[in-house]
């Protein structure tokens, strides 16, 4: 049981002194109250891991308007380095994508001979292919038929107007085809256009707290979470109500959400490096790097969002 006293005790005091109680502190941080408890009287072995101690330390401190870099300077010594769990979280991340990379990069190059092949393949038939035209059209110009002089040749005024029509109608038939091409290409903009986006609204946002909008919205949302690893998270809607609260690994994704009825939508993650969310279909990028800043909490409005 690992107890540290001191700096419980201080983020304690720092609390009371701004008239805060571990309710309304639970509503400020996102942070369950018994996890804030278990911070002030030093009894961290309830915290999630040695990871989340540190998390939740300097979410608390940021509360009640200490330094979180000088606190965990100050008491370095008394809270729980993570330096370890850190460097094999990131490893193992770093090394699937590094795999998942060169396999990727065998896979193109593996493909590479066979294109240059069929290239190769495709450009002899052409070759072939213009010599003989070629050598056709210098055989018909050298043996050019002889016209009988005294050939008369009348030209018959209904089959000019024959050909008339005829090249008439293939116009039409080509201006038509030109049309409804126009129209297809119109057709699949507009179709474009109504595809969900999530947008990042930059006036809203500063350091790790984020706002987006979800651009095209329908009347049906899902938020699907995938983990590759483990997490705290929190989502909660515009009422505060809970969607989901809890420690999620990898054993427990792919996991939707139902939203249809929420306005906005709340995330509180504690591990971000390892947790990809997806709202219809569109995934939400990070506008900061998850790998520097792990906690980061992001709204996003639901509701009445278009172009």
């Amino acid at each position: 049981m690992v107890l540290v006293m001191e700096v419980g005790s201080r983020l304690k005091e720092a609390r009371e002194a701004k008239g805060l109680s571990l309710d309304s502190l639970q509503e400020t941080t996102k942070i369950q109250k018994r996890y804030l408890k278990a911070i002030e009287d030093g009894n961290l072995h309830i915290l999630p891991g040695k990871f989340y101690a540190r998390a939740f330390i300097k979410e608390y401190a940021n509360a009640v308007g200490i330094d979180p870099a000088e606190l965990l300077q100050e008491y370095k010594e008394e809270i729980p380095k993570t330096e370890n769990d850190e460097e094999v979280q990131y490893s193992r991340i770093q090394r699937t994508r590094k795999d998942n990379n060169q396999d990727k990069n065998s896979k193109v190059f593996s493909v590479i001979p066979t294109i240059i092949v069929v290239l190769l393949i495709i450009g002899i038939f052409f070759v072939a292919w213009f010599l003989i035209k070629q050598s056709m059209e210098d055989s018909n110009s050298t043996s050019p038929q002889k016209q009988d002089e005294n050939e008369i040749i009348i030209n018959n005024p209904e089959d000019n107007k024959q050909d008339n029509k005829d090249n008439d109608e293939q116009k039409n038939e080509d201006e038509s085809k030109e049309g409804e091409g126009d129209q297809s290409k119109d057709q699949q903009e507009q179709e474009k256009a109504k595809q969900p986006e999530l947008r990042l609204d930059e006036e809203a946002s500063s350091g790790t707290k984020s706002t987006f909008n979800l651009l095209n919205a329908t009347d049906e949302v899902t938020v699907t979470l995938e983990a590759s690893g483990e997490t705290w998270l929190d989502v909660n809607d515009e009422k505060n109500e809970s969607l989901y609260s809890g420690m999620l690994t990898s054993e427990d994704t792919p996991m939707e959400l139902e939203a249809s009825k929420a306005e906005q939508l709340y995330f509180n993650i504690g591990n971000a490096s390892a947790l990809t969310i997806n709202i219809n279909g569109v995934e939400l990028n990070y506008p900061v790097d998850p790998n520097e800043n792990v906690v980061q909490k992001i709204w996003v409005n639901l509701q009445e969002q278009s172009e």
